[in-house]
């Protein structure tokens, strides 16, 4: 399940839209899953949790990957989407278990062609930084959705996972080893990697204990 795929993908033999569905899909259902709790399915919280699932989650990966995709051929390299089917249905089946556990590894691009690594390095990179933009893009959007009156609890919900969730995938992806994004951006540059790996740590450790009061503060001062 982890084997590199064959020279179909570059051969037109895969349909990187499909692919990408797929992985929207499954992340969105595995994550809606692990919020709600399998007892809980018939519940409208679910559906609530399957909304914020496709805005936050499937987004936060479906981006992920488009990025790589962009920057790759940017560079002139060949570049597809390939969505993990297995890796996807043991996803959604870990969300069932109760295990307090959120697992997933949609699938991944595959590139191929001459890079330097300066260039392997920005590719590797661009997936990890599109997540904490992503953060940082919930976080500034928040205060101006509570001041037009969007304050319901999902809403705040949806806010704050979008946060939460975008900086966590950003910077578990930096990971210097392995298959992760953060071992070519390390061989690239080790100051690059640092900082990432800062701003990651800021976003997903740091920002998320305040975050909470902060907004809570601000709506009660919107509705006062």
């Amino acid at each position: 399940m982890f084997s590199t795929p064959d020279e179909g993908i570059f051969a037109g033999r895969s349909n990187d839209t499909i692919e990408l569905l797929k992985a929207w899909g499954g992340t969105t259902v595995a994550f809606a899953v692990f919020r709600t709790g399998a007892a809980n399915l018939a519940s409208s919280q679910f559906l609530v949790n399957l909304f914020i699932a496709a805005v936050v989650c499937g987004l936060g990966f479906v981006l992920h990957e488009l990025a790589h995709r962009i920057v790759a051929r940017r560079f002139g390299a060949q570049a597809h989407f390939v969505a993990n089917v297995q890796m996807l249905a043991i996803s959604i089946v870990v969300a069932f278990l109760p295990l307090g556990l959120f697992f997933a590894a949609p699938g991944a691009v595959w590139h191929r062609g001459y890079l330097t690594p300066r260039q392997s390095g920005l590719i590797a990179l661009a997936g990890p930084a599109t997540n904490m933009a992503l953060a940082v893009i919930f976080l500034i959007v928040a205060p101006f959705a509570f001041l037009v009156g969007l304050r319901d609890n999902w809403i705040v919900e949806l806010f704050y996972t979008g946060v939460a969730l975008n900086a966590w995938l950003g910077l578990f992806n930096m990971i210097p080893a392995g298959p992760f994004d953060g071992a070519k951006v390390l061989a690239w540059s080790p100051i690059v990697f640092g900082v990432t790996v800062g701003i990651g740590i800021l976003l997903a450790f740091v920002l998320p204990d305040n975050l909470l009061r902060i907004w809570v503060f601000v709506l009660r001062l919107l509705g006062s």
